[in-house]
């Protein structure tokens, strides 16, 4: 008797242990996801760069820029609709952004390019996307972005031939990205997240 009460207690613990597992896994899923997809690029996912390429190649790719806005009284627009870079230049593009609304906005960026295999060479030195942005009631404010797509690029095989990337941002209020993350995170376990 005493031998299945011992192991009665011992299944308790294992699967106590289990759940207790599961559960963190739950809350570090989708942050350690979105960590793999700006270190590797994976799925579209810009990579940040802390400096430029050395090297500049006679290739020229073309950025475009697509802008958009969930749930916020905004407008979001790009001061150019596409620019020409050579592969390892850096580019700078100007973004616009107009609080339409009487109260302040707390907002994030998210981005991603397609095709998304060149997430891996397009990259950021700077970028509003990087940190939450604070637009006052009525304020319009220009946000610069500095990239470049890594000469690394020319030698994939899997991009050969990408003439065109598109960079798209999509502005999202940080309350509503905070509650849902909270909210959301029991049902991501087995989910893949957004990269």
């Amino acid at each position: 008797m005493a031998g299945k009460t011992r192991s009665t207690r011992l299944t308790a613990l294992i699967c106590g242990g289990v759940v207790l597992t599961m559960t963190g896994a739950a809350f570090a899923a989708v942050p350690l996801y979105q960590l793999f997809c700006q270190v590797t690029g994976f799925n579209g996912t810009v990579m940040r760069a802390d400096a430029a390429p050395t090297e500049t190649l006679d290739r020229t790719v073309s950025v475009r820029f697509d802008t958009n806005v969930r749930n916020l009284p905004m407008i979001f627009r790009a001061e150019q609709v596409s620019q020409r870079v050579r592969i390892g230049e850096t580019g700078v593009a100007y973004f616009d952004v107009t609080n339409t609304s009487d109260k302040p906005i707390q907002a994030r960026a998210s981005y991603n390019v397609v095709p998304e295999q060149t997430g891996a060479y397009f990259q950021k030195l700077q970028c509003f996307c990087f940190d939450d942005q604070t637009i006052a009631a009525g304020e319009t404010r220009q946000f610069p972005v500095q990239y470049f797509v890594a000469p690394e690029m020319a030698t994939d095989a899997e991009v050969d031939g990408v003439q065109e990337i598109t960079l798209s941002y999509t502005f999202y209020p940080v309350a509503e990205d905070e509650q849902t993350r909270v909210a959301a995170a029991p049902l991501r376990a087995g989910s893949t997240g957004a990269g």
